[in-house]
């Protein structure tokens, strides 16, 4: 459960010295190396005007020498010199000659170089403005045709037919900046009818079995109900408010087109004061949901409640397009909560180039969850994609159940202009790897053209057989409800000729329901009550603790110009760090993320081989909560 990183609007800074991609200060470093190249042709020629100067009077002293009378003997000696001296005459014109015809060369390549940089930079400029200039009449294209007769002035209010959901105002917050996407081809494969008489359910032939809501969903009747107890230890409900910084997000991404942006040195302007660890962790804020999935003695009535805690995960993202900060390598966050929450989770940043971080969470209600999660992004110009990359494992010890699932793509809109806002797309299937139950998820793009709910998620859960016995409705941003499948028919072909699934249903119930913001969280990064807690301060934790980083601290104080100065500080620390660990490594390895990898070894996770999908990851190995119950943390590399 990695929080779904559209969020991270950027995928953070990794403070490397290595760009391969131009920038202007590349720009600047070439036009200093060509004004260096024409002064050292320069020198080179008042050389060869020296050269030729002290030849020719070293010419005319031997000339002056042999005229006098003097001893034979002397005169062999001169004779000899004579002749050397002459072969080096020879020599030296040789040499300015061809010094001659590389400085005229160089003078006329270097012309060309800078009207071939000089017409790059135009190009580039004009490209600049062409890309900005096609996103604008982008959205006056879009905003005419909203504004064009009998459209609908909400198109978040238009609903399928058969929907789970009832419509939400307060979630349109699409503006006259906000771009739209066309709706994803084929959007559902199946359609819903709801049933209610019973005696209707009877007609069919009893070919299902029981269909009733039985006693075996009374864990699923309540799953969306959340225990809130008194806390044991009282927590901070706010932190300083975001100071209205303003900076052009478009003049620093303008440069990054096609680059991988974990390479890209970013000012904390564009983060929120919490680190990528700390946002993974964020996950677990609605874990009550696994702590009732232990209880379900069905495995597929289990399996929603799995499903719906992976979606939970995205509700945030909606309003966070800050991103989070990139963890140094090495360090790490714990959240202690077995008291109120009944777990403890850990992660550890474990890879700095590719970013990668091991997360390890263990419940006293009886479940596990664990993952290594890996950031590839890229700048495409009019959006960001976010993909993570790396299977999230959950496992309930008493049942066995072992779920496995990875994450879909997010994407970031209106990076030149307009409002930012974030959207998830894409396939997500779950696997229960004892029982081989599925469940298929499929996140709707969203498009002010389809009149599907904004930010849809459907999905069917079916058992090892493939048959289906629930259907999810619902949205990442708000809620999920299941259904359960009374029979299930094929539909008469459509215009385009494809059958979808008829899935006759009972009534929907709740699974989950997003929490509602703190008061004033517009103005404090739109954290959940769990995410204004997270950076607080706790005593006992390890010296690498993500509380504990410098940059982020001065940031959530409001002190932005100190933190980018500290940010900078960590990044050259973490550089020198990283030189010395590659010149340590004696070993013939290939690339230099190849050495690092070879060089670098996790403090609290270890790499395995798992078992379930074939790849090598970070798991948990131990020892972490023992060193802090000894408060011994010598083994700790100094980070901050």
């Amino acid at each position: 459960m990695i929080q779904p990183l559209s969020d991270c609007c950027l995928p953070d800074d990794s403070g490397d010295e290595d760009d391969e991609t131009a920038s202007p200060a590349d720009k600047s470093e070439l036009h200093s190396t060509i004004k260096s190249l024409s002064l050292k042709l320069d020198d080179l020629s008042t050389c060869n005007d020296l050269i030729a100067k002290h030849g020719a009077a070293l010419q005319r002293s031997l000339s002056e020498l042999d005229s006098l009378k003097i001893p034979y003997e002397s005169s062999e000696k001169l004779k000899a010199v004579n002749e050397r001296a002459t072969l080096f005459r020879i020599t030296s014109n040789a040499m300015i000659n061809a010094c001659k015809d590389f400085l005229e060369l160089a003078e006329t390549h270097s012309r060309k170089w800078q009207r071939a940089l000089q017409y790059e930079q135009e190009q580039r400029i004009h490209l600049e403005e062409t890309i900005e200039q096609l996103a604008k009449q982008h959205n006056s294209l879009e905003r005419a045709f909203r504004s064009a007769p009998g459209r609908a002035t909400n198109p978040t209010k238009s609903f399928s037919e058969g929907s789970l959901l009832t419509p939400k105002g307060e979630d349109s917050e699409e503006d006259e900046d906000t771009e739209y996407f066309d709706a994803m081809e084929d959007s559902t494969s199946f359609i819903t009818v709801i049933t209610e008489a019973k005696e209707d359910r009877k007609a069919e032939g009893g070919t299902t079995g029981s269909v009733d809501w039985t006693s075996s969903d009374n864990v699923l009747d309540g799953a969306s109900l959340v225990p809130k107890g008194p806390p044991k230890v009282k927590r901070r409900v706010r932190i300083p408010d975001k100071p209205n910084y303003s900076l052009n997000l478009w003049s620093i991404m303008k440069n990054c087109i096609g680059r991988e942006l974990s390479k890209i040195p970013m000012p904390v302007n564009f983060n929120e004061p919490l680190s990528m660890l700390q946002r993974l962790t964020e996950d677990l804020e609605y874990h009550h949901l696994l702590d009732k999935a232990v209880h379900c003695t069905s495995s597929v009535e289990q399996m929603c409640l799995v499903a719906a805690f992976s979606v939970s995960s995205y509700s945030t993202t909606v309003h966070r397009i800050a991103k989070p900060f990139n963890p140094m390598l090495g360090e790490t966050f714990e959240l202690d909560r077995l008291d109120d929450m009944g777990l403890r989770s850990l992660c550890e940043q474990v890879s700095h180039h590719p970013p990668s971080a091991a997360h390890y969470v263990f419940s006293k209600h009886g479940w596990s969850l664990w993952q290594e999660i890996t950031i590839s992004s890229k700048f495409r110009g009019k959006y960001l994609s976010i993909m993570p990359l790396g299977a999230i494992h959950l496992e309930f010890q008493a049942s066995g159940n072992h779920y496995v699932w990875r994450k879909s793509t997010s994407t970031v809109h209106n990076i030149i202009v307009g409002k930012l806002w974030i959207d998830q797309t894409g396939d997500i299937e779950i696997v229960n790897h004892k029982t081989k139950d599925r469940c298929q998820l499929k996140f709707l793009p969203y498009s002010y053209f389809s009149k599907e709910v904004a930010r849809k998620v459907t999905g069917v859960v079916s058992d090892s057989q493939g048959k289906a016995h629930y259907v999810l409705s619902g949205s990442w941003d708000e809620q999920m409800e299941c259904a359960k499948i009374v029979q299930s028919s094929p539909s008469s072909p459509g215009s385009d000729g494809k059958q979808k699934t008829v899935y006759q249903t009972l009534p929907a119930k709740l699974l989950w329901k997003k929490y509602p913001l703190p008061e004033n969280a517009e103005n404090m990064y739109y954290f959940s009550e769990l995410a204004l807690t997270l950076n607080e301060h706790e005593e006992g934790v390890a010296p690498t603790d993500s509380r504990l980083r410098p940059d982020q601290r001065l940031m959530e104080k409001g002190h932005w110009d100190e933190a980018n100065t500290e940010k900078q500080r960590l990044e050259e620390k973490q550089r020198v760090s990283r030189r010395r660990r590659l010149e340590a490594c004696s070993r013939g390895c290939g690339t230099e993320e190849e050495k690092e990898a070879d060089v670098y070894v996790p403090l609290w996770f270890e790499k395995r081989l798992d078992p379930l999908t074939g790849e090598t990851a970070c798991m948990y190995k131990g020892g972490y909560w023992e060193a802090k119950e000894r408060q011994d943390w010598h083994m700790c590399p100094n980070i901050f």
